[in-house]
């Protein structure tokens, strides 16, 4: 809790922490918009493929001229990454490619880097925390979005001795939202193509939260840096509101819907016939725990805490989380403490690309929030064992024969490549291949 006396330290010294923003949409506008109120923190250059664009993105948020005028702008991710004045390199692009390319040029020139980029985190993390770890820099993820504040929840509970049964995030889901485009996305928010078109808000990458895809990465990120394990098909997005988690979110065996203990979950603000959910938890993040004796379940009882019927299992949650707003804490973090808010340690869940519809060979594939696939999270064994190919990779890739509707895009499915960000990801899967995977 001593963030902001180190940061003032800093300050007082003439020592800013200087910072390179990759890609200046939405999240990198909301953590502009904190820069000018937090003394210590600067950032010294932007890059974004339009620099006029994220000038006005500046404007929006409320930084003055004179500040702009003493930022660079550039179009490389990597001149930005390579700044002398730079020590910690904020990847938010959300593009999985280049997100590994301008991780690893950040870490190659020893920037601190954190991972606003879930999809290239999922893609080929364990990797790139990796290679951040030789270079003697932080590799982590972005304080502010679901997975680093779940994660944050999860190191909590394990700290104080609780067993983790489950952890996740809430979000709005019904079973039909899988097919949904963006052609029709802005319906489901309640928004007028005009209206969104005003406010900025790109319909592909929003229909990713839609269609199920987004919680599938950030469910795999928590799994891959909390040591959980993943459902065998797929999330299960159960109806759930905040005082109903340590009853719904508990093993098969005590009566909830979990395969076992230590599971990541996302569950729905949406009743399935579409009411909405009591007390949800849509914005929000939770861990359920277990007391480990009887005294410990006393004391859930005794300091209000909900628990379900037997006494055991209990839940903490944060209900919102403020994304950019909060990037601060994790750039300060890396740079003042030389820790990471979560980082991506194994390779246990991933994010495979499922057919929207009938897709017929000679199609090309659209990535995340697009026309042709969503994405499903599931083990990272049997994703390996069967050949699936990551939602990360099924951008602008052909397929090579016909794959039917609702099943898994498999890496046999698409023309192959050996080159960037697939040559990364197979390096990923040798390095850090679960033991099952291997042994088959």
């Amino acid at each position: 809790m001593n963030l902001h006396h180190l940061l003032k330290a800093r300050a007082a010294a003439g020592r800013p922490v200087g910072v390179a923003l990759i890609g200046a949409g939405k999240f990198g506008s909301m953590f502009l918009c904190q820069v000018p109120t937090t003394p210590g923190l600067e950032v010294r250059v932007i890059a974004d493929l339009d620099p006029e664009r994220a000038r006005a993105a500046c404007r929006s948020v409320g930084w003055t001229e004179d500040r702009i005028a003493a930022t660079d702008f550039v179009t490389d991710g990597g001149a930005a990454a390579d700044h002398p004045d730079v020590e910690v390199v904020v990847e938010a692009t959300g593009h999985p490619a280049a997100g590994i390319v301008h991780a690893r040029a950040a870490i190659a020139a020893r920037k601190h880097v954190v991972m606003v980029n879930v999809e290239a985190d999922v893609l080929a993390g364990p990797l790139l925390a990796e290679e951040a770890r030789t270079m003697g820099v932080v590799y982590s993820m972005a304080y502010g979005d679901q997975p680093a504040l779940t994660s944050e929840l999860v190191d909590w509970a394990r700290s104080a001795g609780f067993r983790v049964v489950a952890a996740g995030k809430g979000t709005k889901y019904l079973p039909a939202y899988h097919a949904v485009t963006p052609d029709d996305v802005w319906q489901h928010y309640g928004l007028t193509p005009e209206e969104a078109k005003r406010g900025g808000m790109n319909p592909q990458m929003f229909n990713s939260f839609l269609d199920g895809t987004k919680s599938a990465i950030e469910m795999a990120a928590i799994a891959n840096a909390c040591d959980m394990d993943v459902p065998a098909d797929g999330l299960l997005f159960p109806p759930c509101g905040v005082d109903d988690l340590p009853h719904v979110l508990r093993p098969r065996s005590e009566g909830g819907v979990l395969q076992g203990p230590g599971m990541v979950e996302v569950v729905s603000s949406l009743e399935r016939d579409g009411r909405p959910v009591f007390r949800d938890l849509r914005w929000g993040v939770y861990v359920v725990i277990e007391a480990p004796n009887d005294y410990a379940r006393a004391c859930f009882t005794q300091y209000g805490l909900k628990t379900d019927a037997s006494g055991r299992y209990a839940a903490m949650y944060k209900p919102y989380h403020l994304i950019g707003l909060e990037l601060g804490i994790s750039v300060l973090s890396a740079a003042l403490r030389g820790e990471p808010t979560g980082q991506t340690r194994g390779f246990r869940g991933d994010a495979v690309a499922v057919a929207k519809r009938a897709l017929k060979a000679g199609e090309t594939l659209d990535g995340e929030g697009g026309y042709t696939v969503w994405g499903r999270l599931i083990p990272a064994e049997r994703s390996l064992r069967e050949g699936c190919l990551p939602i990360g990779l099924a951008h602008g890739v052909k397929l090579v024969r016909d794959v039917p509707a609702g099943a898994i895009v498999g890496w046999a499915d698409v023309e192959a490549r050996e080159a960037g960000a697939f040559a990364v990801r197979r390096a990923m899967e040798r390095a850090f291949a679960p033991v099952a995977a291997v042994a088959e």
